[in-house]
């Protein structure tokens, strides 16, 4: 999610860890195409924009990441309400730290606010290479049903605390055979990842469709 614009001290939304961050072109082997165009999809679905203030206090939501020749792209922060991205709205994350809560990035744009969780997914799974957060009521209301494993509540979305429960999850067996998990302190949040853009993105369209038909659980 992305910070909000309101006045108030919001409790979704901003980054929590540290940034060390400078403004400059993508490195010449990024190519977001899958990014962008996920992006739209997910738009679409509603998986990634921004409500109006009286939910995730207006803060946008969602973001895409793929993994890179060093590091990850990612979409960067309070991308998630506009219609559609560019090369410009994405962020190069050059090293995660989850010891010491910090994320090393550069780019056009500033990195996600759930930057750590997703560097943390790449950590532990070298063949997983594409990564999709979205926010779903209706998938992270029936994670139980959809056999998706869910971070412990007391642990918030963009903290350390946050990447230590992915590495948890990360190591369940049913996380591995469903590609994705709910986010348990992070309202409404569903993560799944894959060996590529294609994989993440039918294991996403796939919990829909359990979610939508559940003769198709089992």
């Amino acid at each position: 999610m992305d910070a909000p614009t309101q006045s108030k001290i919001p409790t979704e939304g901003v980054i929590r860890f540290h940034l060390e961050y400078r403004e400059a072109p993508l490195p010449g082997w990024a190519d977001p195409a899958d990014i962008l165009t996920w992006f739209r999809r997910c738009r679409a679905l509603g998986g990634i924009g921004r409500y109006p203030p009286d939910r995730y206090h207006g803060a946008a939501f969602g973001n895409i990441s793929e993994r890179g020749q060093e590091g990850f792209l990612i979409t960067g922060t309070q991308t998630g309400g506009k219609d559609h991205l560019t090369d410009q709205d994405i962020a190069w994350v050059r090293s995660v730290d989850v010891e010491h809560n910090q994320v090393v990035a550069e780019g056009p744009a500033k990195p996600s606010s759930e930057s750590l969780s997703h560097g943390q997914i790449y950590a532990l799974h070298p063949g997983t290479r594409f990564v999709i957060h979205i926010h779903d009521a209706l998938l992270w209301h029936q994670a139980a049903t959809l056999q998706l494993p869910v971070t412990a509540p007391a642990a918030e979305y963009g903290t350390s605390e946050m990447a230590q429960e992915v590495q948890r999850v990360m190591a369940l067996p049913e996380t591995l055979c469903s590609g994705g998990f709910a986010m348990g302190g992070h309202e409404d949040g569903i993560v799944v990842f894959g060996d590529d853009a294609e994989q993440a993105g039918i294991r996403l369209l796939r919990l829909y469709r359990r979610a939508c038909h559940p003769s198709h659980n089992g």
